[in-house]
């Protein structure tokens, strides 16, 4: 299965955008269950961070994103890419 990632910068401030983070940790753990080995996490000097997740296809990685809570409630702007390992 491809990976993908999801590239994002945050557009809220920090009070806006800790609200939502309970909501996308969930959304996470649901991903992991269904067999996407997801993982999220920020960058230390914040204001963005990154998901890496499996799906079958760019169309299934854009259906997954799309209902992240970060995403759904504008926290966040985005680039998505299929990751091709080449050492695993």
């Amino acid at each position: 299965m491809p990976w993908f990632v999801k590239i994002e910068e945050g557009i809220v401030d920090k009070a806006t955008f800790d609200q939502y983070v309970p909501a996308h940790k969930a959304y996470v753990e649901d991903l992991i269950a269904k067999g996407h080995k997801a993982k999220t996490g920020y960058w230390a000097e914040r204001g963005g961070g990154m998901l890496l997740f499996e799906a079958d296809s760019m169309d299934e990685a854009k259906a997954i994103v799309a209902q992240d809570p970060l995403i759904q409630n504008h926290c966040v702007k985005y680039v998505l890419h299929e990751w091709r390992l080449i050492v695993e």
